[in-house]
């Protein structure tokens, strides 16, 4: 496989399924990968990649994210404009879709004795499901926070859907290919968990 492919279809494309051809060997093919992330690591960018994720994309490298995002007035929130209150519900839909998934994949691997969570290039395909979240819950319990049902339906969530980290369906909201890459699970899980969100996962886990 050729590295310079693999890169650049990822940066056209922006995520890739993980079961992609081009992406499977680049997942279990050790030489490969090194070239990848070598490729892209003089360039100020990473692979992104997690075992129980379906996709794989490309970040900006950890210590080129200051000299890209600080700029004289602020930090900025992402590199696609995305304004405060859209990042706030980005996080908030992480929380309530993603993380609870993810905790049960990781209960899972551990409970069949497979406790190698970063060993999963290979991995069986997972046939875990995030639960959706119909749109009309989301504005009774989130919407007045989030500036309003008009400011969420007709700005926050299409803007999401574009940019691949939702899917709306039947006005429900779904796990989009860039949700579950877009926080990094071991470092903003336990800031969840312990934080402000706590209460927000716990009520979401209770029906279940």
């Amino acid at each position: 496989m050729d590295a310079s492919r693999i890169i650049a279809r990822l940066l056209a494309q922006r995520v890739l399924p993980r079961r992609d051809q081009e992406m499977l060997a680049l997942l279990t093919d050790a030489g490969l990968r090194q070239e990848v992330e070598e490729r892209l690591a003089a360039c100020g960018l990473r692979l992104l990649d997690h075992p129980y994720a379906d996709y794989v994309a490309i970040a900006l490298a950890k210590d080129a994210e200051a000299p890209v995002f600080e700029t004289d007035a602020e930090w900025q929130a992402s590199n696609v404009g995305l304004p405060k209150d859209a990042v706030a519900l980005l996080v908030l839909l992480w929380a309530l879709i993603v993380l609870p998934k993810r905790e049960r994949q990781i209960s899972r691997t551990d409970t069949e004795g497979q406790g190698e969570m970063f060993g999963g290039a290979a991995r069986k395909p997972d046939t875990e499901v995030s639960g959706g979240i119909p749109e009309t819950t989301l504005l009774e319990d989130y919407g007045r926070l989030l500036g309003g049902k008009a400011r969420v339906i007709q700005f926050l969530l299409p803007v999401l859907s574009r940019l691949g980290f939702i899917e709306r369906r039947n006005k429900t909201l779904f796990e989009g290919p860039l949700l579950d890459l877009a926080f990094d699970y071991a470092e903003v899980a336990p800031r969840i968990l312990q934080g402000a969100l706590a209460d927000v996962v716990k009520k979401r886990r209770e029906p279940a």
